[in-house]
């Protein structure tokens, strides 16, 4: 009767570790598609949670963990970015092996990427360099095909193409937010509405990198809600885009008016809350049930909220966390 006992027990414990979100392989391999179609079913009825690391690459999972800490959970979405400085640069594959491991475990993946200008070399600093700004001409250069700076922006998008490669071969589909706060002046390829603004850089960037195969990549575009509004001069076209988002920096919480705008531009593509400051509330996840996802930006998280405040985030029932975002079967 004990060694049956003992028996069951190791049998549960085993199962159990075998279940945990922690080691679960919850997405062996996926699909763009599959993602999208999740991100649409769970419109209107879940969001799934995110979290943001960014500084230093070295350290990739660090503000993941720090949900973990809190909670007891991990996001369902794991938000990276390529990031600009030359140590981040060269931390890029510890980027790249974080995101197959939290896709392993159940999460979604998210990459954004504060891009060094096509007029300065690979890497930078964040003053002066992704916060800058270039001439109009320079910018006109930039999106016309065949000109020295056009050409440069290309490199560029080549040194990060052997890492999106890399997620494309392990069957990780990523959540691409290139030239995000495209209606933002703080950037240098922001502030530019119009055709040949940053919707045209936008499109360049899209069809240079499907160009080289990278079927895995879900474009999000995304626009800050500043109090000019606007958006829809930012917009590359329903051609160019799976996912519309928002940053939320101007205010806690997106308006009912930023709500509605941004769903006029994506009309029945899903939306999304690609940084905020602060974890979403209930008043929040249960008036605007069209986002698909949010994601807290990296030391905001503990910088901007209390304890109570995540736990109640995550543990409210519209919330999917790691290990409960289920991708539908792929066709």
């Amino acid at each position: 009767m004990r060694k049956k006992r003992i028996t069951a027990f190791v049998t549960a414990a085993l199962l159990a570790l075998c279940l945990s979100p922690d080691s679960a392989q919850a997405f062996p391999s996926g699909s763009k598609q599959q993602v999208i179609n999740h991100l649409r079913s769970i419109t209107g009825s879940n969001i799934v949670s995110g979290q943001h690391n960014k500084e230093p690459a070295s350290n990739p999972g660090q503000y993941t963990q720090q949900v973990k800490d809190v909670t007891g959970q991990y996001p369902g979405l794991w938000g990276g970015d390529l990031m600009f400085r030359a140590e981040d640069v060269a931390n890029r594959q510890r980027v790249i092996d974080q995101a197959k491991t939290e896709w392993a475990n159940g999460s979604l993946v998210s990459l954004t990427w504060h891009v060094c200008p096509p007029t300065m070399g690979s890497s930078c600093e964040f003053e002066g360099g992704v916060k800058s700004s270039i001439s109009d001409a320079q910018f006109s250069q930039t999106v016309t095909n065949g000109t020295a700076l056009n050409n440069a922006w290309k490199r560029r998008l080549d040194e990060v193409v052997p890492y999106l490669q890399q997620l494309k071969s392990a069957g990780v589909p990523v959540l691409f937010r290139p030239l995000h706060e495209m209606n933002e002046k703080w950037n240098w390829w922001g502030n530019r509405p119009g055709a040949n603004g940053g919707a045209r850089l936008y499109q360049i960037t899209h069809d240079y990198l499907v160009g080289k195969g990278l079927d895995n990549l879900i474009w999000v575009w995304n626009v800050q809600d500043n109090p000019a509004g606007g958006w829809a001069g930012y917009y590359p076209g329903n051609n160019y885009v799976d996912v519309a988002s928002l940053d939320v920096w101007y205010k806690n919480y997106p308006s009912t008016a930023d709500y509605q705008q941004l769903q006029s531009i994506a009309g029945s593509k899903p939306i999304a809350l690609a940084e905020m400051g602060k974890v979403p509330n209930s008043a929040l996840l249960n008036s605007q049930t069209r986002w698909s996802y949010f994601m807290i930006w990296s030391e905001q998280l503990r910088g901007n909220n209390t304890n109570a405040e995540i736990q109640a985030g995550y543990f409210h029932p519209r919330v999917l966390n790691q290990g409960e975002v289920k991708l539908p079967a792929a066709k």
